[in-house]
């Protein structure tokens, strides 16, 4: 341990810091359309009309079926060809990550809505809303605060996973730290920093979850 130099730290932390903002940025905007998105394929895939519920199982199956790596060298690498101009490494790993994690969520709001007791659907049919109606008023408001919990939980992975994009040049907080490990010859020191990171990151979005689950419960 004394050989270790650990103010490379804070030699390089502004640096080390512009990598951590844009893993929090990718994953916060990730998340947002992910939901957005896995709430549409959940409706579809619960509206009972064979004609939206097909695609979306077929969506939902491809997706959960190749790595995370995969899908961001496709819209890397094959839809700028589809397009015939990039779209830039920050927007294909943004999209990458909403289409993949938005197939994840969607099975989890799906969940999440089919243990709404169909009594409360029913009642919501009786007084003439509509299917839509009834997701928007009454289903996903109380789904949504039951999946709160696995929601964050899905975040946590999904943070975890940012760091793949290093595949497409672009400078997260683990490409930060390999940079400033390799520049400055501090390997252990820089990877074990990184790990802490990490943890701390994840471990404390896990006592948010444990919190939530509590709340929920009581």
């Amino acid at each position: 341990m004394g050989d270790f130099d650990f103010s490379v730290i804070a030699d390089n932390l502004p640096f080390l810091w512009q990598g951590l903002q844009l893993s929090l940025w990718l994953t916060l905007l990730a998340i947002v359309g992910g939901i957005v998105l896995g709430t549409l394929l959940a409706l579809m895939r619960l509206s009972g009309l064979w004609w939206l519920a097909l695609p979306a199982a077929g969506y939902v199956n491809l997706i959960r079926s190749v790595p995370l790596i995969l899908v961001i060298f496709w819209f890397y690498f094959l839809v700028p060809l589809a397009l015939g101009r990039p779209i830039g490494g920050f927007y294909s790993a943004l999209i990458a990550f909403v289409m993949f994690e938005a197939a994840y969520y969607s099975e989890i709001i799906r969940a999440g809505i089919q243990s709404i007791r169909q009594g409360q659907v029913h009642a919501a049919q009786a007084v003439g809303l509509s299917y839509w109606q009834t997701q928007r008023y009454v289903v996903l408001p109380q789904a949504f605060r039951n999946m709160i919990p696995i929601l964050v939980t899905q975040g946590i992975i999904l943070f975890q996973d940012t760091s793949l994009v290093f595949v497409v040049s672009l400078r997260d907080f683990m490409t930060a730290s390999s940079i400033v490990a390799r520049t400055e010859g501090r390997l252990v020191e820089m990877y074990i920093f990184a790990a802490l990171v990490y943890f701390v990151i994840c471990f404390a979005g896990s006592l948010f979850v444990r919190r939530l689950k509590k709340a929920s419960t009581a």
